[in-house]
């Protein structure tokens, strides 16, 4: 946690501060700031290739397996602590903050061991304890009335909407503090979207998302706050229905109002 001489501490979860970002010698995000609040949904948007996803996967510093890449500048904590530091564990970051992929991506197992996965991996083998984890997953991911009677079944017999709630409730099983959706929603028809819109607006009561997402009508449903990324620059950030009302940056202005991207 943050210490008590930070006065975002109560309400600060990501602080991102001067970050630049590079692939090899090529910079992906140029002088980044922003603080990302507990407890809400912040969306990312702009264009493709303008550094969202980018930003996203150093929060979980799952750009460490691309060889070249690195934060070149600035520092990013989580929680207060910065993620980079040399006693921060990536193994453990990343059980503290989960991630849901643009496809769902459902392990070769049944739907329980599929949600008890991350548990077992932790060390637990209870039965019950295992049990009472995967039901209340899976309720908190609004699936549990769906599957309880074929929990023992393959979750590729699930449907795609079905497939990202189940890798949403495996997310949540290991009890992280933050989670990160890239794309959550691009393979799913509407009805499947809106269900998986419905639960993020469930789950920030408990977590803190970040959201990347094409979609700018997604963006005004679910997020608290919003990010409009172009080449590699945050070009403004603020309460999501100020911005799409009434954005401080033309640049802003002329991407959610569909004049390019």
């Amino acid at each position: 946690m943050s210490s008590s001489s930070n006065t975002t501490a109560p309400v600060a979860s990501i602080e991102v501060k001067d970050v630049d970002f590079n692939y090899g010698k090529s910079t992906s995000l140029k002088d980044i700031n922003l603080t990302i609040h507990r407890n809400e949904v912040t969306a990312f948007i702009g264009p493709s290739g303008c550094g969202k996803s980018t930003l996203l996967r150093c929060f979980n510093r799952m750009n460490d397996f691309i060889p070249g890449a690195r934060v070149v500048r600035g520092g990013i904590w989580i929680e207060g602590v910065e993620i980079h530091s040399p006693d921060v564990d990536g193994v453990e970051l990343r059980r503290k903050i989960g991630m849901v992929f643009q496809k769902s991506n459902p392990f070769p197992r049944s739907i329980y061991e599929n949600v008890a996965y991350g548990p077992r991996i932790l060390g637990e083998k209870r039965k019950d304890v295992l049990d009472a984890v995967v039901e209340k997953s899976l309720r908190g991911a609004a699936l549990w009335d769906e599957v309880k009677d074929r929990l023992n079944e393959s979750a590729f017999g699930l449907s795609g909407g079905q497939q990202q709630r189940l890798c949403i409730a495996r997310t949540t099983a290991v009890d992280p503090s933050i989670i990160l959706m890239d794309e959550p929603c691009s393979a799913l028809d509407p009805i499947a979207t809106a269900k998986v819109e419905e639960l993020i607006l469930a789950l920030k009561e408990n977590y803190t998302i970040v959201i990347v997402t094409h979609n700018m009508q997604q963006a005004t449903r679910v997020s608290d706050r919003t990010a409009f990324f172009y080449l590699g620059e945050l070009v403004e950030y603020d309460f999501t229905q100020k911005m799409f009302s009434t954005p401080s940056q033309v640049k802003t202005e002329e991407y959610i109002s569909g004049r390019f991207g």
